[in-house]
């Protein structure tokens, strides 16, 4: 049996049972679960996490199921990489790439939260699944619900980048883009799950289990630094729920004595043509404005009204972190940056993430002297659009070595 109790919901505080259920009933706050940590102590410690798998579930104690998982069992522990060339180029004297973008099945870090929300939908007895997705949760969704025979319908803005789009209907997902961007795909989605109540849909009724897979990717970073809790980590925001399980499971690995405190501070990053949180943040906003029409290449990240955008605003502040953004010029740099330094092609939510990393480091927000890490989400290869014009094109040359040797001597190579 696993160690959730209940349902709790972040605002009034109201408990529910452990239901696919995601509002509170008396104030419509968010729903999150609530383990028993004084229990969880008995059974899990450092010898025991390294003694098992390397995948999200060897953290599973501190995962709200139930019962062993039945999808996505071979999900997580990606490399968490020592970047000396990223480092000398940025001016700094360590730095961690968290790199995600090599995450099975799917290439995202959605891959940790679908197997979670998944499993538990199993639990549940759900026969269909679904989600509002922006790309890299329809990949994980389509994938993992084949592996599991269940019958998956995803609803997507209908501009997504081709590449996830393929990378959806390849599963044999029924896949319906929608006239409109993602916040309209989200407000269909809440509507057609609360018709269709027999459905899971992950990042909906599933949404308190679906979120908790996310601290699996810092459970990873903490244990891989040597059971240590990151001094500055930046994390990708777009509904902001990423970087809200970052923050908890550091404080989880804290509470339970499995890390020491560090000071940890977290840093917020967004693309400018969609930043309500770091347009919050950088004004002293108590809230979030949203934003109607999001404008940016990182399409993954162009959530413009975020459903934990304010909860993430908190957390960055009372880290003592900051929240920022780029420009679409900035993720194009920062994709090639990653790229020639470190041999990791990350997808534009990346460039976001290195982009606003090397920003603040420039400014002297995140200091140069200190451990960092840059959260890696997701693959290059699902956004190849993105940097396809700034790359140039291959020399072309006759089929003789002395056409080589010409080439060779001209370019000085």
């Amino acid at each position: 049996m696993g160690f959730v109790e209940s349902l709790k919901c972040k605002e009034c505080g109201e408990l529910y049972p452990k239901e696919p259920k995601y509002v509170c009933e008396m104030c419509f706050g968010p729903l999150e679960a609530v383990y028993n940590y004084d229990e969880i102590k008995k059974h899990i410690s450092r010898e025991k996490i390294a003694s098992r798998p390397q995948n999200i579930w060897r953290y599973k104690e501190l995962l709200p199921l139930d019962s062993d998982p039945t999808l996505g069992t071979q999900v997580g522990y990606t490399p968490l990489v020592r970047a000396r060339n990223l480092a000398e180029a940025l001016g700094v004297s360590e730095i961690y790439v968290k790199n995600d973008a090599v995450c099975y099945p799917t290439l995202s870090f959605k891959d940790r939260v679908v197997s979670v929300a998944l499993s538990k939908a199993r639990e549940f007895g759900f026969e269909t699944t679904g989600c509002a997705s922006t790309g890299n949760l329809a990949n994980s969704v389509s994938a993992i619900s084949a592996s599991g025979n269940l019958k998956s319908i995803i609803l997507i803005p209908r501009d997504l980048e081709q590449s996830k789009i393929l990378n959806t209907i390849v599963y044999g997902a029924n896949l319906i883009g929608v006239k409109g961007g993602y916040d309209e795909v989200n407000k269909l989605c809440s509507e057609i799950a609360s018709k269709y109540n027999n459905w899971a849909f992950v990042n909906i009724n599933m949404r308190p289990y679906y979120s908790e897979g996310s601290k699996s990717y810092a459970f990873e970073v903490m244990e891989q630094l040597g059971w240590k809790a990151p001094k500055h980590i930046v994390v990708p925001m777009a509904s902001g729920s990423l970087l809200t399980k970052v923050w908890k499971a550091i404080k989880e690995f804290e509470l339970l004595g499995i890390v020491e405190p560090q000071g940890s501070k977290i840093y917020g990053a967004q693309a400018t043509g969609c930043s309500p949180i770091s347009t919050a943040f950088k004004n002293d906003w108590e809230t979030y404005k949203p934003v109607e029409k999001p404008d940016t290449i990182a399409k993954s990240l162009a959530i413009g009204n975020p459903a934990d955008g304010y909860y993430a605003m908190n957390i960055i502040r009372d880290s003592g972190g900051v929240a920022e953004s780029v420009s679409d010029a900035e993720i194009v740099e920062a994709i090639k940056l990653l790229a020639r330094t470190e041999g990791i092609y990350t997808e534009t939510a990346g460039g976001v993430t290195l982009g606003v990393t090397k920003k603040l480091i420039e400014e002297g927000k995140i200091p140069r002297d200190e451990p960092i890490v840059v959260s890696i989400t997701g693959n290059g290869l699902k956004t190849q659009d993105a940097v396809e014009g700034s790359l140039g094109r291959p020399a072309l040359i006759g089929p003789t070595l002395e056409d080589f040797e010409e080439f060779y001597s001209s370019k000085k190579l």
